[in-house]
C-alpha cells in the first residue's frame, strides 16, 4: 500500500518570504520620494515596508531548513500562484494605511491589477495623490511584468500550460526541475528589462514628460501594465509621447526570449519568428481599419486620427491599458475591433496576456487540419509551426486552454450579470480583467474611466479574472483539485 505524498510547503514559503523582503525593501523608494517632498504620506510607506519585510523574514527563516536547489513541479505551481495572490496583499497596504486611504477591497484590486499588469483602476484623483503613491503603482506594474517574463520563460513551459511546452525547445528546457538555470536566465532578463525601461524613460523625457511621469510611464509601458500618473492617462500627453508609447508597447509585447537571443548576438530568431510577423501584421490591419473608419465617418484631421488610432489600438492589443482618447466615442466598429484584438493579445513569452498570438496561430492551424481530415479522412495532416511538427500534447493543452478561456469568460460575465451589473459593463469588465487589458467600456466605466462604480462583489470577480488570466487559468484550476495536494 502506497501512502499519498503530501506536498512540502517549506521551500515555497522560503522563496515567498525572500520575495516579500524584497517587496518591502522597494517600498522605501516611494517613501524616500515623499520624504524628499515633505509629504507626510512617507510614514505609511515606512510602516508597511517594515511590516512586509518582517513578515517575509520570519517566513523565510522558518522555512530555511527545507531549502533545496530546485523546486518540484507541484511546488512550482504553488509558488507561481502564491506570488500573484499573496504579494498584492502586502502591495495593497500602502493604499490602506496612507493615501488614498482605500478600503481593503479597493486596495487589493489596485495591487492585483498592478502586479498582474492589467492596468484597471478603482482610484480617482490620481493627479492629486502623493508622488510616492504614483511611483508605487508604477513599481507594482514593473515588478509584475518582470515576474511574468520570468514565469513565461521558465515555469509555464514546464507546467505544460496552454501549449507552452512547445517553447521548451528554445534552449531553456527545464523539464524535471523548475529552476536549474534560473539565475542565468534571470540575469539576462533583468539586464534587458532594465535597459528597455531606461530607454523608454529617456524617450518620454525627450517627448516632454516630467521626470516622475517619464519613469512611472516607462515602468507601466515596458511591463504592459498601464498605470499612468493622471486620471486622463495618456490624454495628458498628446503628440510625440503617443508615438513613443506605441513603439515601446509593441516592443514590450514581443517574446522576451527573442530579446535574450538578440542580446546573445543572434538576431535571426527575432526576424524570422512567425509569431512576431503575425502580431505586427494583425496590428497593422487593426490600426488601419480603425483609422480608415474614423477618417471616412468623421471630420478630424488625418494626423491626430492616425496617431490616436495607433496608440490606443496598440495599447489594447498589447494589453497595456493606456488611453489617450475616448475609443467608445469613435463608434461601434472601433469598439468591435478593440474587443477582438483584446481577445488576441500580444506574443507568448512576453508580459502581454490574453490568449496570445501563438495560441491563435496554432488554433487556426489545428482547425485547418481538422477540415482537411473531413474531406480526406485517410490523409495524414500534421500540424507544423515554424517548420516544426507540433506534438499532440501541445495541441491538446492548447485546445483545453482556449476552450477553458472562453468558457471562463462566459461564466464570469454571467456572475457579473447576477449581481446586477448591466450587460455591457459586465462583458467588458470580464474581458479586460481576464485578458489583463486594462481598458474599460460601459456605463459603469464611463463616468470616471475607472472601475470604482462597480459593486464590491463585481470587483472581486474582476480580481479572480485578473489572477486567472495572468496565471494561465489552469494553474488556478490545478490548485483546486484535492489530488494536487496528495499527489
Amino acid at each position: 500500500m502506497h501512502l499519498p505524498i503530501m506536498l512540502d510547503l517549506r521551500p515555497v514559503g522560503y522563496v515567498l518570504g525572500l520575495l516579500l523582503v524584497a517587496l518591502g525593501g522597494l517600498m522605501l523608494a516611494p517613501m524616500a520620494l515623499d520624504l524628499a517632498r515633505h509629504d507626510t504620506n512617507w510614514h505609511a510607506f515606512l510602516e508597511t515596508a517594515i511590516q512586509t519585510m518582517l513578515t517575509g523574514a520570519v517566513l523565510a527563516l522558518s522555512c530555511q531548513s527545507r531549502l533545496t536547489r530546485s523546486l518540484s513541479l507541484r511546488q512550482g505551481f504553488l509558488l507561481t500562484a502564491a506570488i500573484w495572490v499573496i504579494a498584492p496583499v502586502f502591495g495593497a497596504l500602502p493604499f490602506v494605511e496612507g493615501a488614498p486611504h482605500a478600503n481593503f477591497t479597493d486596495a487589493y484590486f489596485e495591487a492585483v491589477s498592478g502586479i498582474t499588469t492589467t492596468g484597471s483602476s478603482v482610484f480617482t484623483g490620481l493627479d492629486s495623490l502623493p508622488m510616492g503613491v504614483l511611483l508605487w503603482r508604477g513599481l507594482l506594474n514593473w515588478l509584475g511584468g518582470l515576474g511574468i517574463a520570468f514565469v513565461a520563460m521558465i515555469f509555464l513551459p514546464v507546467m505544460r500550460v496552454g501549449g507552452m511546452q512547445f517553447f521548451r525547445a528554445e534552449g531553456f528546457d527545464t523539464l524535471g526541475k523548475v529552476l536549474p538555470r534560473a539565475p542565468d536566465i534571470a540575469r539576462m532578463l533583468l539586464v534587458l528589462y532594465v535597459g528597455l525601461t531606461l530607454l523608454a524613460a529617456l524617450s518620454y523625457l525627450a517627448a516632454g514628460m516630467t521626470p516622475l511621469d517619464a519613469v512611472v510611464n516607462a515602468f507601466a509601458t515596458i511591463s504592459t501594465g498601464g498605470f499612468s500618473t493622471s486620471d486622463a492617462s495618456f490624454g495628458k500627453y498628446s503628440g510625440p509621447a503617443e508615438y513613443v508609447g506605441a513603439l515601446f508597447m509593441i516592443l514590450a509585447s514581443l517574446p522576451y526570449i527573442r530579446f535574450v537571443q538578440l542580446a546573445a548576438g543572434n538576431p535571426r530568431p527575432l526576424l524570422s519568428d512567425p509569431q512576431v510577423h503575425a502580431y505586427l501584421r494583425w496590428l497593422a490591419v487593426a490600426v488601419g481599419m480603425v483609422a480608415a473608419y474614423r477618417l471616412v465617418t468623421g471630420e478630424e484631421a488625418t494626423e491626430p486620427v492616425l496617431r490616436q488610432s495607433l496608440f490606443n489600438i496598440v495599447s489594447i492589443f498589447s494589453g497595456t491599458g493606456f488611453g489617450s482618447a475616448d475609443v467608445a466615442g469613435w463608434g461601434p466598429f472601433p469598439v468591435v475591433v478593440a474587443f477582438l484584438v483584446g481577445m488576441i493579445g500580444g506574443c507568448t513569452s512576453s508580459s502581454s496576456a490574453s490568449i496570445s498570438v501563438f495560441r491563435w496561430q496554432l488554433t487556426f492551424l489545428e482547425l485547418r487540419a481538422q477540415i482537411v481530415r473531413l474531406h480526406a479522412p485517410s490523409r495524414m495532416q500534421a500540424v507544423k509551426y515554424d517548420g516544426r511538427p507540433v506534438d499532440r500534447d501541445v495541441l491538446d493543452a492548447l485546445v483545453l486552454y482556449v476552450g477553458g478561456y472562453i468558457l471562463t469568460l462566459g461564466v464570469l460575465i454571467i456572475a457579473m450579470d447576477m449581481i446586477g451589473v448591466d450587460a455591457e459593463s459586465a462583458t467588458f469588465a470580464v474581458w479586460t480583467s481576464i485578458g489583463n487589458i486594462g481598458f474599460g467600456f460601459g456605463p459603469l466605466v464611463a463616468r470616471t474611466g475607472t472601475m470604482t462604480d462597480f459593486p464590491d462583489a463585481g470587483k472581486w470577480i474582476m480580481v479572480l479574472a485578473m489572477l486567472m488570466g495572468r496565471l494561465g487559468l489552469l494553474t488556478i484550476f490545478v490548485l483546486l483539485m484535492p489530488r494536487f495536494w496528495r499527489w
